[in-house]
């Protein structure tokens, strides 16, 4: 049986760009907590940024918007049906 997550399927096909960007910052931790996602973003002085969105797509918008030009998605281009 699936478990049912709010957003699905909005979310469903945000997981392989979700993936991709935990690939590439192990460091940053993305957690679903009930009704919001969290990232939690370290900072070089010890500190963190904590980012809360109601939904995986706006998340990951926003921490690909921290990288600069190279981003996740642009890491990934073979995967179909991904937003660009």
């Amino acid at each position: 049986m699936t478990s049912m997550v709010r957003g699905e399927p909005d979310y469903v096909d945000q997981v392989p760009r979700r993936h991709a960007y935990e690939k590439t910052h192990p460091d940053v931790e993305i957690l679903y907590l009930g009704p919001y996602w969290r990232a939690v973003v370290p900072e070089d002085d010890d500190g963190e940024t904590v980012i809360v969105r109601y939904d995986l797509r706006q998340l990951l918008d926003k921490l690909e918007s921290l990288d600069g030009p190279q981003t996740a998605r642009q890491a990934l281009p073979t995967l179909p049906g991904l937003p660009r």
